[in-house]
């Protein structure tokens, strides 16, 4: 499997900045506008199966990451369970911890690289960087990060509904069952 920073057409800046502008990431940006972004990105390869990010780390939290290669799966914890599920798997073109190179706070899901990982990596001290320097791109930046994030709440509310729904459902499946038992010795009443 050849790797796209191999391809004599592109240089790797172009690569990470054409990832950069993708739906998955943050599509409002200009190529233009990407490549100046990336100017500011530094580059990080991981090993599969490192934690690349832990739901409810509280130190280094202030930093995003654009996958160039590499599958990272995504997690959260359930509550009460002491188990996590898979929530999400992200691949080139993906940003993760977008809210923490915001706001620093901690982290709320868990990202382990399933595979090699090829990364860029935005800090929040090269964003305020970027901010000072180039107040427009920066503006824009927040803008298409803030677009993003606005993208996956409304996607995280449509679930939440369809998981209400669900509930509701079973909710009323179950009250059925109930119904139809006995009191006295728990069988089916007849």
């Amino acid at each position: 499997m050849s790797s796209i920073f191999e391809s004599p057409e592109l240089a790797p800046e172009e690569v990470a900045a054409r990832l950069l502008v993708t739906p998955s990431a943050l599509a409002d940006l200009t190529l233009a506008d990407a490549l100046k972004v990336v100017g500011y990105m530094r580059p990080k390869l991981i090993k599969a199966g490192t934690v690349i990010i832990q739901e409810g780390e509280v130190r280094q939290t202030d930093y995003m990451l654009l996958v160039l290669e590499g599958d990272i799966a995504v997690e959260n914890e359930l509550p009460g369970l002491h188990e996590s599920m898979v929530v999400n798997i992200m691949g080139p073109g993906h940003l993760i911890g977008e809210m923490g190179v915001l706001d620093g706070a901690p982290r709320s899901a868990t990202c382990t690289a399933n595979t090699n990982i090829a990364a860029a990596v935005l800090s929040r001290t090269a964003l305020m960087r970027l901010l000072k320097e180039d107040p427009r791109l920066g503006s824009r930046l927040l803008l298409a990060i803030s677009k993003r994030m606005a993208d996956r709440l409304r996607e995280t509310t449509r679930k939440l509904k369809t998981f209400a729904q669900m509930n509701k459902a079973l909710q009323q499946e179950l009250q059925v069952v109930m119904n139809s038992r006995s009191p006295l010795d728990g069988r089916k009443g007849g």
